[in-house]
């Protein structure tokens, strides 16, 4: 596919805005309801190639610590062996290893996301949300996307069964990212 003309000028790297972006997450608990969360410290570039898009790649590092389900307690047991591991893997990470256009304004991220010292392969497929002049003379992109992955494949395999049958924490967990990133002078 031949790109579009618009993304000629967005040849460049960017960097993650944390103030404007989300990385978030969501999982299913007590098979009744959804726990949202996001991870508020986070850097992230991404090397954005316009006219050959598949020449593209971003990468991202989160900081575990920041986890946030809007509850100490959650959030504390996260942190912890039975999920996150904080202290022994701070990080989660993801580094892409090919791009791919999807549609006009849709592209296909494929990459190695790293949590708990262990990296497994995926795709989160990304929608172009366009491009502005912020009121400081920045050129900003913005993408969403979302991919669902399984946290046993991560080595998370924590969880409670209930009594009315079923567990407390789905295994499935959808990421999240909205994403506003800066253009570099």
């Amino acid at each position: 596919m031949t790109a579009p003309a618009k993304y000629a000028d967005l040849t460049g790297t960017y960097t993650l805005d944390p103030a404007h972006t989300r990385i978030g997450f969501v999982a299913r608990h007590a098979m009744v309801t959804k726990v949202r969360g996001a991870f508020n410290e986070f850097s992230g570039t991404a090397e954005i190639d316009g006219a050959n898009p598949e020449k593209s790649s971003a990468t991202v590092t989160i900081n575990v610590h920041s986890i946030d389900t809007r509850n100490a307690d959650r959030d504390g047991h996260l942190r912890s062996n039975d999920f996150l591991q904080m202290d022994e893997y701070p990080e989660i990470t993801f580094v892409s290893t090919e791009v791919a256009r999807s549609g006009d304004d849709t592209f296909d991220v494929t990459g190695d996301l790293t949590i708990k010292g262990v990296t497994r392969t995926l795709t989160i497929p990304f929608s172009y949300e366009g491009t502005a002049q912020d009121p400081f003379g920045n050129t900003r992109i913005g993408f969403e996307g979302s991919v669902v992955i399984n946290r046993k494949d991560f080595g998370i395999t924590w969880n409670a069964a209930l009594e009315t049958g079923g567990v407390l924490v789905s295994d499935k967990v959808t990421l999240e990212f909205e994403v506003s990133a800066v253009k570099n002078a």
